[in-house]
This record gives structure tokens, sequence and C-alpha cells, in this order.
């Protein structure tokens, strides 16, 4: 492309800063305003705004391919989809979406028959907003209440508001910095509620009592020990229970209070001890505690309330069984584990007998949802595979049968017999085997010439699911594969897997990626350069790190609200993650080591003077995950250092957060974007564009 506007170049400023005996020299420093989370500096504001409007300009001449994309990712979404009514006591919950609404309506209507009733209308909340996230929604145990979080810039600070059901209109609002599930006293008459303070850190939980003034607000618990240490709220299953959780990525801390009685003292199960975890529920006047204490793939324990450091074990830890939760129900513990990385779910009588929900396909993802009632008749199952879209069971124990409520339905057509999935091992530079889902055309060729999107997370113990996107067809059904590496960092063959590959371990991540890549070239499914990448987040910084590392390997690379600026930010401990953060990371402020390793990494620190795949990167102004600039900054070096001539995109939301836009069109919209990028410039649908040379004339910093 010889037309487009001239890539913007951000002006180079000195600026520099001391850490153990080190300079570190971050000349696009300015780049973050310094009244965030306020952003009004005009030039940060200009650059973001000249980047967009350079992104807008280079996907201009793939418009028609970009609409394609979408269409066909929109005809694969039922405009009505709705979900499976649940029961809860009296009533049956769900939602759903009218033809054409970017956002749900949520409904209810009486067990027993009756007309249905209107809860919260998402398309109506949303009329003229850029964004809206709707957080939480919680009818009170009488049925009269609502309470809803609703945050509408992407900042994740959440406005409590409390809904009076009958009429429909909002009678207070409790406080405009919530965040993550409230929980409702058993009367119906008072909440508690996390709050986040100026930093962005969920930091204390509270009790309101309806109609009171907000300086009344009971204060339950509050932080103050731990820098890193968030709150969280959660409910007993048999609802006896408010349990509020403290700590961090590697410590926990729970206390309770009565669901009846919420400003009672708050009595500590345990107290914190560094890098154990804990998890409780209550049913039975037991504790049900998932704890990795004694094993690090996690025991289940029991306790008195009454003596509830006391635990005796359960189920032990196991090697070969990864012991991921236990919700206590009546008749049940259902437990989740996962076993050589494959979910298995579990009901346990309280004799100890047990049962495993059998699934027929050689991998999939499973899980327990949608389970208020402390005594169902059956339990509710969410299943798919990389084949299989998501299907919906009931399970009831006492038959066996695994009912079938809802298979997702796309109205565009789809066959899964014209499609593919198996999962490799693929050997790691140091004699570890990574797993790696792939799912490809029936008719694909192991010839090498293949083209592949590869896809990672790999931090946080998360396991990436191999489950169904009907966004992918629109890659396979143009020939290409898809594929999963399931790269150390998260938690996929058990809690260790996921310790092999954060602090000290760190670049086990990455190394994961670059060798299942390599592993998937040596089974011919694709060759050096057929292979897009993905990943946000933590995942972008997986991006940034093998871009860094491996850029010949790469044909695209898409990293999305990429944690990338990784030294500055672990040495800021000002922003609202960072102190948290330090488990996962390391703290480089008291750490030489901890420093020397990050720095060794961290994508922006490391960006070289070589060539570099095409790029798309995305972020979000009001991020409070990753920071706008961290994107932006790391996008000026790589303009400013590499030595190729293909196109490097930044797209900046600016009026949105860390998952992106809101509405389901709109997500659609930017998921067709960053395929259309990838077929361009992997030499799918269109030759892939040049980046026009950089403007030669010196920026400020760079001499004259």
């Amino acid at each position: 492309m010889t037309d487009l506007i001239q890539p913007p170049r951000a002006e180079q400023r000195p600026h520099r800063y001391d850490a153990h005996g080190e300079t570190i020299e971050d000349p696009w420093h300015w780049l973050r305003d310094p009244g965030y989370p306020q952003v009004h500096d005009e030039q940060v504001l200009a650059y973001l705004q000249a980047e967009n409007d350079y992104f807008q300009q280079a996907m201009q001449p793939h418009q028609g391919l970009i609409d394609t994309l979408f269409g066909e990712m929109k005809g694969r979404l039922k405009e009505d989809e709705s979900s499976v009514p649940i029961r809860d006591g009296e009533w049956l919950y769900w939602w759903a979406f009218s033809p054409g609404a970017q956002y749900r309506s949520w409904y209810r209507k009486k067990f027993a028959g009756g007309p249905d009733e209107l809860l919260f209308d998402e398309p109506a909340e949303a009329e003229g907003k850029e964004y809206f996230r709707l957080g939480a929604i919680e009818a009170s145990p009488d049925g009269r209440l609502l309470a809803v979080l609703v945050d509408d810039n992407g900042s994740e600070r959440f406005k409590l508001r409390i809904r009076d059901i009958a009429s429909g209109k909002d009678i207070e609002t409790v406080t405009d910095v919530a965040i993550g599930q409230p929980v409702w006293s058993s009367d119906s008459q008072g909440i508690v509620f996390n709050e986040v303070n100026e930093n962005w850190r969920s930091y204390r939980a509270r009790f309101h009592r309806l109609g009171r003034p907000a300086d009344e607000d009971v204060t339950l618990y509050e932080e103050t020990e731990e820098l890193g240490f968030s709150v969280h709220l959660s409910r007993s299953q048999d609802r006896e229970l408010i349990f509020i959780a403290t700590g961090d990525n590697a410590t926990t801390e729970v206390r309770f209070v009565p669901a009846a009685d919420p400003t009672a003292a708050p009595v500590l199960i345990s107290p914190r001890k560094e890098k154990c975890e804990y998890s409780v529920d209550s049913a039975h006047g037991k504790l049900w505690i998932v704890t990795n204490d004694e094993h690090v793939n996690f025991r289940l324990a029991e306790a008195d309330p009454a003596a509830p450091n006391e635990w005796t074990t359960v189920i032990a830890g196991s090697a070969q069984v990864y012991l991921r939760g236990a919700t206590s129900f009546r008749d049940h513990l259902a437990i989740t584990q996962r076993v050589e990385g494959l979910d298995q779910l579990v009901l346990r009588k309280y004799s100890g007998e047990e049962t495993r929900i059998p699934f027929g396909e050689a991998s999939y993802s499973a899980g327990f949802g949608g389970n208020p009632e402390f005594a169902p008749d059956a339990y509710r199952l969410i299943y798919s595979s990389m084949v299989t879209p998501q299907t919906v069971y009931d399970y009831h124990p006492h038959s066996g049968e695994l009912e079938t409520l809802k298979v997702q339905e796309i109205p565009s057509g789809y066959d899964p017999s014209l499609y593919r999935t198996e999962r490799l091992m693929v050997a790691a530079r140091d004699g570890q085997r990574v797993p790696v889902s792939v799912v490809y055309p029936r008719d694909f060729s192991k010839d090498g010439t293949g083209k592949l999107l590869l896809y990672a997370y790999g931090a946080y113990g998360y396991a990436v699911p191999p489950s169904f996107s009907t966004s992918r067809i629109s890659l396979l059904d143009r020939g290409w594969a898809f594929a999963i590496a399931h790269i150390r960092g998260g938690d996929d063959l058990g809690h260790d897997w996921f310790l092999q590959g954060k602090l000290d371990k760190r670049t086990n991540t990455f190394n994961d990626f670059v060798d299942s890549a390599k592993g998937l070239i040596a089974a011919g499914f694709t060759s050096p350069g057929n292979i897009a990448i993905q990943g946000g987040s933590a995942g972008g910084e997986l991006m940034g790190a093998v871009a860094n590392s491996d850029p010949a390997l790469w044909g695209a690379v898409v990293a999305d609200v990429p944690f990338v600026d990784v030294l500055n930010t672990m040495l800021d401990d000002t922003l609202p993650l960072t102190p948290g953060e330090w488990p996962e990371w390391g703290n480089p402020i008291t750490d030489k080591a901890a420093f020397e390793l990050i720095r060794s990494y961290s994508p922006y620190d490391n960006v070289k003077a070589q060539d570099y795949p095409p790029m798309l990167i995305t972020g979000g102004l009001n991020d409070p995950r990753v920071t706008y600039w961290e994107p932006a900054k790391w996008a000026a070096r790589l303009r400013a250092t590499k030595t190729d001539g293909n196109v490097l995109l930044l797209k900046i939301n600016m009026g949105a957060g860390h998952g992106g836009k809101s509405g389901r069109w709109d997500h659609l919209k930017e998921i067709a974007e960053a395929y259309a990028f990838m077929l361009t410039q992997v030499g799918g649908e269109e030759e892939g564009e040049k980046e026009p040379s950089p403007n030669p004339l010196p920026q400020a910093g760079e001499g004259s």
C-alpha cells in the first residue's frame, strides 16, 4: 500500500531512573498522563488519536473482508438467543436478547406459572452510552428487590443500585465504587458489598442497611496489612453464611459472618500463611475447605464452624488428580477436578460414595453452572469441545441420566463432521510435554503448507479451555487450523504446572509457546511465517516476549491489551494492581534477582533492532488492569527500533477498558478486524501490506 499516511511517531523525551545500580531509559514515559485515571493531556490524546486514525486508514482497504467476516460471525449467533431458565426457590430466572440488541434483558416468572417479569433491561440502560457492562445482578431473598452493579466507562468502578422490582425504579444508589458480587442479608433489608479505593484496589467489605444514609454503613472487614491483598465476597450454598476473603495470587485468608446478622463479629477460619490458599463452603453444620496447605494439587477438608482452624482431611491431595473446587449441596459435594488436563465433574455423597459424570469426547470443557439452590433435584452442567457447540445439561443423580436441555443453535448452519480436533503432547526444550489442542477442517493437509492461529494465555493458573467458538469457524472455513497451547503458567496439568510458569520460572511460559509452535510445524500443520499468534493481557505479554525472541516464526501477531511494560509497572507500587501482582511476577523493588529477570524478558524493554512480523496491538483508555500507556509505549518503541517494513497498528478504545467494546455486535466487529488482519498479513484473502518508510526527521531526544 503506497498511499497510507505516515505512521505516527511518538516523540522521545529523556526520562531515566536508577534501580539496583542500573539506569533505566524510558523515553516514552510521557505517554502516561500524570492525572491517570483521568486522561486529559492533549499531547497524549493527540498521539492516541493519530494511532487510531492510522489504524482506520490501514484497515480501510480490507473493510469488505471485515464486513464479510462480521456477517459470517453474526449469522452464527441467534439474534433472539436466551438462556435456559434457572430455578431459585419459587422463581425461574433467565436472560434473553431481542433481535438486533447488543445487550441482554433479564426476566423471571413464577415456577408454578404466571407472566414473564422484566427485571433489568440492559439495552435501555445502555442507550446513548459508548460502553456498558452489567457486573452483577442479584435478587433479594424475599424476591422484591434487585441489586445491580453497572459500569458505563470501562473503569471497573461499578455503581451499586437497588431497584424495586414491582415498579422498575431504583430506590437508592449504595456506592459508585463497588466491585464483585454483592450478597443480601437473609432478611432482605441490607446488602454486603465490596468497594475499591482510589487505586482500584478492592480493600473493604461493608454492610448497608436499606434506607439508611451511607455514613451509617458498617465496615465488616478492611484490608490494612498487605498492600497487594484484595477483598472478595461469596455466600455459602446453604445461604447461612457470608464469606469475606482477602488475598493475592498466592495467599488467602477467609472470615465468615451469619447471613442473618452480617454485622456480627467476623469469624476467622484460618490466619494467612504465605503461599497457602483455601476456599470454603458450608453445609450440614460443617465448613468444607479446599486447600493446598499439604499438597500442591489441593485437598478437601472439613471443620466445625466453632473450631474453624481445625481441619480434617476428607480427600487427600494427589499427584494425579487436581482438585479445583467443591460446592456443598444438600445431598452431594459437587467437586470439580482435572485429570491429565481434562475436566472431571464428580458428585460425592456425604457418606463418601462418588459418581463421576461421564463425557464421551477425548478433549472438552465441562463445568457445573447455574445451580443456586441448596437442594436441587438435578445439577446443571455446561459442556462444549472445539467441535461441539455449547450444550446445557441437567444431570439427574438418582437415574444417572444426562438430560440435554439446550444445544447452542447456529442459525447459518453448522456441520461438526466437517472438522477434526486432536490433542498433541509437544516436547518442550527442557523435556516437559506441553498439551496442544488443535481444530482444523476435515480436508486440512498436514504437509507443512497450512496456515494456523496459535493462541495462549499462560498466567495466574488460568487454563484456556478447549471449548467451542462460532467466530473461529471463519478461519477454519478458509482452510486454517486453530490451536491452543496449554503452556506452563496455566494450571492445565495441575497446580504445579502453574507454579512452573511464574516468578523465577516465568520464561518457561515463553519457551513452551515457541516449542509448541515448533511441534506443530514438525507435525506438518504449518511452517515458519504461516503462523498467526494471539494473546491478551498476560497473554499479550507472551506475544511481546516471543515476538522479540523468535520473530521469524510468526506471520502476524495480535496482542490485545498487552501487559508489556512489565518492569516499569512492577516497580510502581502506586498502580492499582502492582502489589497484588508481586506473587506472580516478583517484586523488583526489593529483589534484585527479580529485577534482573523481569528486565531480561519485559517486552517493552527488550525491543530489538530486528525485523518483526506484522503486528496489531490494542488497548483501552479506561483499562485499570493493563493501563493504556503500556501498549502505546510498546508500539512507539517498536516503530522507532524495528528494521522491517511490515505494518504495525495500534488501536486504543477511547471509551472502553480491559475487555474492549461491550456490545455483542461491537465485540464481534473487533474479532472480525483481528481475523482480517491475520488473513491479509499471513497471505490469505489478500496480499499482506507494507508500512511506509518512517519519517526520517529526528525526534526529540534523538539528536539533531
